[in-house]
């Protein structure tokens, strides 16, 4: 089992958010990127994937060549199509496949739900694929702006995906783990009634001008 995996249930915790803000830096994919169905979280590995639009040989070839831990994080140039549906996610499960990214479209959604298989992708579509070219897998590709290389952390849940690079990995987990301790007592001193501006000091940046404050109204 990878560090990555072992670490999965406490990074699904923490969560994208806290997990980038940690980074300190623009981990972060476009959030046209979005989970297919709701409840969808994954932490694994990423294993870039290049198709071709409106074709999935690519995915198919990448289920194979992926391994347990790994999501599959597919360039498919947003294209609207149905790429991905429940008959590839019960093979990825049978390989341990973390999950899927794609700039493209995914179906069966429901089923998907059912089975509990965390899909991420930016549009859902029925729209059936052709099969014809291989595609590239492993090679790093371009989401969106972002880089994605082999065995980056990817960590996808309802707010947005994070993409961290595998060198970077250590540093940022104990930062989010430094940054999830602090929150906890933050959010203890909000219960008891402090405020935010308190809190976090904002109150020697100025105060805001009020309605009632206001002569040219």
């Amino acid at each position: 089992m990878s560090a990555v995996s072992e670490d999965a249930d406490e990074l699904l915790r923490f969560g994208s958010a806290t997990v980038y803000e940690a980074s300190r830096a623009d981990v972060y994919l476009d959030p046209v990127f979005r989970p297919a169905w709701h409840g969808a979280q994954a932490v694994g590995t990423a294993l870039p994937v290049q198709a071709q639009a409106g074709d999935n040989l690519a995915l198919h070839h990448a289920i194979a060549a992926a391994g347990p831990g790994d999501i599959l994080v597919v360039d498919a140039g947003g294209a609207p199509f149905g790429y991905w549906g429940e008959v590839m996610a019960v093979a990825a499960q049978s390989r341990g496949i973390a999950g899927l990214v794609i700039d493209g479209g995914v179906r069966d959604t429901d089923a998907m739900a059912h089975r509990g298989f965390p899909a991420f992708s930016t549009c859902v579509s029925i729209r059936g694929t052709e099969k014809h070219w291989a595609g590239t897998i492993g090679i790093p590709i371009t989401m969106r702006g972002r880089v994605v290389c082999r065995g980056d952390v990817i960590v996808a849940d309802g707010d947005g995906i994070a993409v961290v690079p595998f060198a970077r990995y250590p540093e940022v987990l104990v930062a989010a783990r430094e940054r999830a301790s602090r929150e906890e007592s933050i959010m203890g001193r909000l219960r008891a009634g402090e405020s935010t501006l308190d809190v976090y000091g904002f109150r020697p940046l100025g105060e805001p001008i009020r309605l009632n404050e206001r002569t040219n109204l």
